[in-house]
């Protein structure tokens, strides 16, 4: 997913090291849990809101944080911090899926009972049209997650008319839903777990609903939206806690999230106790402070993450491979992860998969003395390609959106882009529309910033949904291929590596490596830095836990 969230502060300096110790040890467990912390207000701050509220369409972690306390899927994501967080568990359906015709065919039991927000019951007929919606509202994994659905080749080619024929079948009287595919996924149930995979009212409209809620069967319902003022959640009157693994009550009886202000603002707020998170990252010259005189209020976690600048290859001067690969070899990426925090919170990258990912092998192509890590920029290099390219004095714009910290990464990019002979700018527009607007071809972006953030561990969760030829669609704001690059090869080997996951996962995440080198190889992004979450807290919140999928599961804490 895209976390929509940069560094903090366009500051170059490393954390002092006391300071980055401090913070490396503030990460603390979550507290037993006790009925007597239900109720309150949670108060959360971001900088700007994160668009359509549609859960079948929204891609930013802002919101994905939300949604598994107001949508749920026939599975999920247990509901835990720690290494548990991966563990997909049953949810609206009674038990995980019965398994059948040599792994094509999944066959689900509803639970009975469960209702949306606006009372009417869940059933097969809301499943099924759930599925035809992922299609028709033109979801952004459509095609990359789900299209190995029977049927789904059609809905992709004829969004509007989508049946999933063959695909996906209700039975109202058995309360069963099945779901066939055409070759089996090792993936599958992860995909089934996301929120695009959210099953809503069957007579939800087949459009973006944008800022206007749909109603959801989780603990939560959404009260009002203003995307320039705040988020209102409240207690869902039709919730009954059916599995905590998979849709716990949730501690806060309402939670508030205001947008706008600023970070150094936010930090001021949280220390003061008038709110109690912030979305956006701790400016780097607070957070050396704040490791020292309010460590038991920041929280640390590691994160399967990649932080890179898309390059359009389709565009000019980027549509020219060795343009592409100068602007890799120019960018010090320790520059990049000392604005960031230090060290202690980020670190280079050099390929596609972060480190300790399945399908992960450390090599760095790209940097001053070639080898398995990243060096220094290789200036020399770089000038000679631009050279070599013709494209020097071009214009470049790198879009970013309106935070202070994502314009201090869009001008030191403008910087290196200058020292490479371009005619560099940097365009800002707000932070909540981005995300889509960097997707849409329409808007001609040449370069910007975007993150990257697991849906679930698999390669093909970075690479084939960014790079994929089934994610890029011109003319979209649902187009999560940026770049827009489509190699026919690379698809191919793409589509058969996830095909070998089924029956031999360690030969496929050797591939998958393949693939991630020869991806870098054509240059369609510049990697950045792989980074560490850091959350600040007020003092009410207890029961802070850390999900590798969700990331701060906001419902599950309390304040006091």
């Amino acid at each position: 997913m895209n976390r929509n969230r940069m560094p903090a502060a366009p500051r170059w300096q490393m954390l002092a090291g006391a300071a980055a110790l401090a913070l490396s040890t503030a990460f603390q467990p979550a507290l037993a849990q006790d009925d007597a912390h239900y109720g309150g207000t949670m108060k959360l701050l971001a900088v700007a809101a994160g668009g359509t509220l549609d859960p079948q369409i929204n891609y930013t972690a802002i919101y994905w944080e939300l949604y598994g306390f107001l949508y749920d899927g026939l599975v999920t994501f247990k509901k835990v911090g720690g290494a548990d967080s991966a563990e997909v568990v049953p949810d609206l359906a009674e038990a995980l899926p019965e398994v059948t015709n040599d792994g094509k065919t999944y066959t689900f039991k509803l639970r009975k009972g469960v209702k949306f927000a606006n009372g009417k019951e869940v059933t097969p007929d809301d499943v099924v049209a759930s599925f035809q919606r992922i299609f028709k509202v033109l979801s952004p994994t459509s095609g990359g997650f789900y299209g190995g659905i029977v049927g789904a080749d059609k809905c992709l080619a004829d969004a509007a008319g989508c049946t999933l024929e063959g695909g996906i079948t209700g039975d109202a009287a058995a309360g069963t839903v099945t779901i066939n595919l055409v070759a089996p996924d090792a993936e599958f149930l992860y995909k089934l777990s996301v929120p695009h995979a959210s099953i809503l009212p069957a007579e939800t409209a087949a459009s973006d609903m944008g800022n206007t809620p749909i109603p959801g069967t989780g603990a939560y319902m959404i009260e009002s939206y203003d995307p320039n003022a705040q988020l209102v959640m409240v207690r869902n009157p039709n919730f009954a806690e059916w599995s905590k693994d998979a849709q716990p009550k949730g501690y806060p009886d309402r939670i508030e999230y205001t947008f706008g202000g600023t970070e150094e603002a936010a930090v001021n707020a949280i220390m003061n106790g008038q709110a109690d998170w912030m979305y956006d990252p701790t400016p780097a010259d607070r957070l050396a402070e704040l490791s020292t005189t309010a460590a038991d209020q920041l929280r640390v976690a590691p994160l399967a993450a990649w932080w890179y600048a898309p390059l359009n290859v389709n565009l000019a001067p980027f549509d020219n491979l060795k343009a592409r690969q100068a602007l890799n070899y120019a960018v010090d990426r320790n520059a990049l992860v000392s604005a960031f925090g230090g060290p202690a919170l980020a670190q280079p990258v050099c390929t596609i998969l972060p480190p300790d990912f399945p399908g992960h092998e450390d090599f760095c192509e790209y940097t001053l003395d070639p080898g398995t890590e990243w060096t220094a920029p290789d200036m020399d290099k770089a000038r000679a390609l631009v050279e070599e390219s013709g494209t020097k004095g071009q214009k470049v714009t790198v879009v970013t959106d309106d935070s202070a910290s994502s314009r201090g990464v869009g001008t030191y990019l403008q910087t290196v882009l200058s020292d490479l002979g371009y005619d560099a700018s940097v365009q800002t527009i707000s932070g909540d529309i981005q995300f889509t607007y960097i997707q849409n071809t329409n808007n001609k972006v040449q370069i910007s910033i975007s993150q990257w953030y697991q849906d679930y561990p698999a390669p093909s969760n970075f690479l084939n949904v960014l790079f994929g030829c089934d994610t890029f669609h011109p003319g979209s704001d649902s187009s999560i291929n940026i770049s827009g690059i489509c190699d026919k090869d690379l698809d191919a080997r793409m589509k058969a590596a996830m095909a070998l996951g089924v029956t031999d996962p360690e030969a496929a995440n050797k591939e998958w490596a393949k693939i991630d080198h020869d991806f870098m190889a054509l240059a369609p992004a510049v990697p950045l830095f792989t980074p560490k979450d850091v959350d600040l807290i007020s003092k009410r919140v207890g029961n802070y836990e850390f999900s590798s999928q969700y990331h701060w599961l906001i419902a599950n804490s309390w304040v006091q």
